[in-house]
C-alpha cells in the first residue's frame, strides 16, 4: 500500500517552550534520518498562530503539543483547535511530562491522536519519533 503523500509533504508543528526537549526531538529525528520541515512555537498563543499558517498552506501537518506552556497552556490550545472549524481536523499528539490522569482524560476528550510522555532518556524520545514517523507514513492526512 502506497500513500498519496511522501514523507516530505508532512510538516511537524512543535509547540514546546523547553529548548532541551526540542533539541532532543530534533536529535531523534536526525538520528532516524527524518528531514521533514519543523515549525516551532514557544507558547500556546504562538502555536495557534503557526497552526493557522500551516493550515492556510494546505500542506499536511502533525502537531506535537506540550501541555505546560506559557500564555496559553496545551489544554487551552486543544480547546481552541477543536472549536475552530478551520482547525478542528488537525492531527494532534500531546508530547508532555504530565502523567496526570486528568490531563490525559481532557486531552483525549479533545480527540487527540495520542498522548506521549516525554522521557528523560534519549531512547524514549527516539522511539516516540519513530512511532510518529510510522504513523504519518501510513495514515492519509488532510492536505
Amino acid at each position: 500500500m502506497q500513500a498519496n503523500k511522501t514523507d516530505k509533504d508532512v510538516t511537524l508543528l512543535l509547540v514546546d517552550d523547553d529548548d532541551v526537549d526540542v533539541m532532543g526531538i530534533q536529535r531523534a529525528l536526525k538520528k532516524l534520518q527524518i528531514t521533514n520541515p519543523i515549525v516551532r512555537a514557544r507558547d500556546g498563543m504562538e502555536g495557534l498562530a503557526k497552526l493557522r499558517e500551516c493550515n492556510a498552506s494546505h500542506r499536511p501537518y502533525l502537531v506535537l503539543l506540550d501541555l505546560n506552556l506559557p500564555r496559553m497552556n496545551g489544554l487551552e490550545v486543544l480547546a481552541e483547535i477543536r472549536k475552530d472549524p478551520a482547525l478542528s481536523s488537525a492531527v494532534v499528539f500531546v508530547l508532555t511530562t504530565s502523567k496526570a490522569e486528568e490531563d490525559k482524560a481532557i486531552a483525549y476528550q479533545h480527540n487527540i491522536a495520542g498522548y506521549i510522555i516525554k522521557s528523560q532518556v534519549g531512547d524514549g524520545v527516539l522511539r516516540a519519533m519513530e512511532m510518529l514517523h510510522g504513523y504519518w507514513r501510513v495514515v492519509e492526512l488532510i492536505a
